[in-house]
Order: C-alpha cells, then structure tokens, then sequence
C-alpha cells in the first residue's frame, strides 16, 4: 500500500469509529436484549457511505476497495456484532451480487438505492435442507412466458422480513443437474414475497434474521441475473467476498473483546 491508501484507510475507519461509538455503543444491549432490528442506524452509515464501501461512485457509492471495507468492518464490529454483520451482510452478498453480475440496467436502478441505504438488501442461497447441497435446492423458479414463477423458501437470511430487495438463487434445472440454478432479483413488495419466521438467536440479536417465503411470485425475466444457470457459480464468487467481511467481523469482535476485558 502506497501512503495515500494508508491515509484513506485511516480516514474511513476513524469515521466508522466515531459513528459506532456515538450512536451504537449506547443501545448495545438494549438491542440485543429486545432483538431490536434498528433500522434508523443503517439509513444513517448509508449517509456515510458505509452501505456502498465497494459500490462506484458512478453509481452512487463510496468507490473504495476490500482494504478500507476490512477496516470499517472491524471498527464497527468492536462496538457491535449485530451491526458489523448487517453491514457486511447488505455489502457482501446482495449489493456485490448485483455489481458482479448485474446487467447496466439492473446496477442503475438498485445499486444507488443500496449504496444509500435507501433500499436494504437481502441474500437468498441457504434452504433448511441445502446448505452445502445447494444442487438440491426446493426453492425453484419456473418460466412462464416473459416472466419466472418462484415457489419455495429460503431460511436464516440477514434481512429476511426487512429488506427491501433480495437476490434469490432458486433451482431452474433437474435436481443435482449440472448448472441448475439461476439468480434473481426480487423487490420486497412484489406479490407472493413476504417475510416468515424471524429466528430467536442466541447471539446477533440485533441482526435480524429470518426466512424468505415465494408463493407463486412471479416475476419479469428482466431480473434475471446473468444466464439461466448461471446462479450458483455466482454465489461462489459473491461468497468469496463474503468471506473476507466475516473474518473482518470476527477479527473486530475479538479486539472489541480484548480492549473490553483490558
């Protein structure tokens, strides 16, 4: 890293910070204790760029690389998990999902809504009955004419019933076929979409998670990600860097604890 880096660096994990120990660290555990989702806290880091770190600025987001997100990450974990995993969750998976593979239409219409927080963003992959065996999947999508037909349910997703957009991954092809899944996007208020069970955690309280139920929702083609098929090598790419948030997660919350118990 160049000096300029460090300094940006610097700069935005100052800024992640101060805004954590201002306005989180006071309700910590308050919210844990109700597992209170606090929304208003994300609408305020969508201000400070902090729901759009990766996100170009063309389309409305901070423009800074996996360094300066690391270290967002870890400063907000250190004051809170909850909130350091909801940003990482929104960032990582739905937000990249679409700067990955989204078409221009797709990134213009969704990503500077998500980079402001404006819309909180979902990530649908995991069912109660595949997780590591996603070409199993009984969330399936059918296509009707110029439109998919989703049936099905997706289980322990960030944002689940609060989201306002969802990237779901549902199965298009024979079960343990070879390319059988395919991506969407799907906007919270299209019918057959509605939020179900919200898990009583024992931990992340203040993240909500939950399930995602599609009941005969139907959706255009326009909002497919990618080709049919094509969904799961997706995920793959889009958990890589998922990946690297959750270990900024998880080394920030180890800090948070050592200086707590100093």
């Amino acid at each position: 890293m160049d000096f300029q880096t460090t300094e940006l660096t610097h700069q935005v994990a100052q800024t992640a910070r101060d805004f954590a120990l201002q306005y989180i660290k006071p309700h910590v555990m308050e919210w844990d204790e109700a597992q209170e989702f606090p929304l208003h806290i994300f609408k305020e880091l969508g201000k400070l760029g902090i729901m759009g770190v990766l996100v170009p600025e063309e389309y409305g987001g901070a423009g800074l690389g996996y360094i300066e997100y690391v270290s967002i990450i870890q400063e907000i974990a250190k004051v809170c998990g909850s909130i350091g995993l909801s940003v990482a969750a929104h960032n990582s998976l739905c937000t990249n999902h679409i700067l990955y593979f989204g078409n221009e239409e797709q990134k213009r219409k969704y990503l500077p809504k998500l980079a402001t927080a404006e819309y909180l963003g979902a990530w649908g992959l995991t069912e109660p009955n595949t997780g590591s065996d996603a070409g199993n999947m009984r969330c399936t999508a059918v296509k009707d004419g110029d439109d998919w037909v989703l049936n099905g349910t997706k289980c322990w997703i960030t944002h689940g019933k609060s989201g306002d957009v969802a990237v779901v991954v549902a199965r298009t092809g024979e079960v343990r076929s070879k390319d059988n899944a395919t991506a969407f996007i799907v906007d919270r208020y299209t019918k057959g979409f509605s939020g179900g069970k919200k898990e009583n955690k024992l931990g992340m309280r203040a993240s909500e998670t939950a399930e995602m139920i599609f009941d005969n929702c139907r959706i255009p083609d326009a909002n497919r990600l990618g080709k049919v098929g094509e969904g799961f090598k997706q995920s793959l790419k889009v958990l890589d860097g998922g990946r690297i948030s959750i270990a900024a997660l998880s080394v920030g919350i180890a800090k948070g604890a050592y200086e707590a118990a100093v």
